[in-house]
């Protein structure tokens, strides 16, 4: 199965999902739509409970469900609960909710998106900009946010020309690549940011994100010109890409004093932007 992981909004939540290429269908995590259909803090509980409840019934749907591997909130891909649409329709009439009929609604229309940017990519990176807008991020951090996307796709694509493997190999020199040049694993920059399940580049500022950007465009170049074989080579290409970074953020700290990794957070830097704006329209 050819699968591209994406996180989609619901009411501003994430719902972990993935595309097979093959079937041309989408994947939903069901933990993240119970959360989202609930608004209950222990959903994996909830749907053991509803799984239990489905069998006793006789009901065959939670036989039929399958798993595939989802990034969690310490960044590395684990087996989750699946459903793809057809399922989550069956499944929302087993779960009491308001929100049922407009979640429906939004599969319909998450359903009929991807349909229309298989005929027009460009609409892939349109709505990428639109949900970004409505989370409150500024449009030159949405700007930088999208560029990096296309980076690290592009160093994902070399590490699979290089016989990497995705999860375990990829997440693994993603770590020596953010250690190298920010001083700090995925997990530690995560936890140094105060996050849990969101995604650590949607909570960079715009420096962190350009150098975690010159640090993967250094490995992928590096990595074309070595061709690394073994993982171990990929893993010293890795470091030497974020060596390229880590030069560029001591220059850059030594010149202006200030720390360029920081413990800020969307949140705080949406709040900031606000209040910047705020000023500057005070001045006008």
């Amino acid at each position: 199965m050819a699968q591209k992981n994406a996180l989609k909004l619901f009411d501003d939540k994430k719902v972990r999902t993935a595309w097979d290429d093959e079937q041309e269908k989408w994947y939903f995590s069901i933990v993240d739509v119970i959360e989202v259909l609930t608004d209950s803090p222990r959903a994996r509980k909830y749907w053991n409970a509803l799984k239990t409840k489905l069998l006793t019934e006789g009901s065959e749907l939670s036989q039929k469900l399958g798993q595939l591997k989802m990034p969690s909130a310490d960044g590395k891909m684990y087996l989750t609960d699946v459903a793809d649409t057809e399922q989550l329709f069956r499944l929302i009439q087993s779960i009491p909710s308001p929100k049922a009929e407009p979640f429906k609604l939004w599969l319909a229309q998450i359903a009929k998106e991807r349909l229309d940017e298989m005929q027009d990519p460009e609409l892939t990176i349109d709505r990428a900009m639109e949900q970004y807008l409505r989370l409150g991020y500024s449009e030159n951090w949405i700007n930088q946010r999208l560029k990096s996307i296309e980076v690290r796709k592009e160093l994902t694509d070399e590490w699979k020309q290089r016989g990497m493997k995705e999860g375990m190999q990829f997440a693994t020199l993603t770590d020596i690549i953010t250690k190298t040049w920010a001083g700090k694993t995925t997990k530690e920059f995560k936890q140094y940011k105060g996050l849990k399940k969101e995604n650590l580049r949607d909570n960079m500022t715009n420096t962190e994100l350009i150098l975690n950007m010159l640090a993967e465009a250094s490995t992928k170049d590096i990595s074309q010109v070595v061709q690394p074989e073994t993982f171990d080579e990929n893993k010293k290409v890795a470091v030497k890409g974020g060596n390229v970074a880590k030069v560029a953020r001591l220059e850059l700290e030594a010149n202006t004093g200030k720390k360029v990794v920081t413990s800020l957070n969307d949140k705080t830097i949406r709040q900031q932007a606000l209040k910047k704006d705020k000023k500057e329209l005070g001045n006008e």
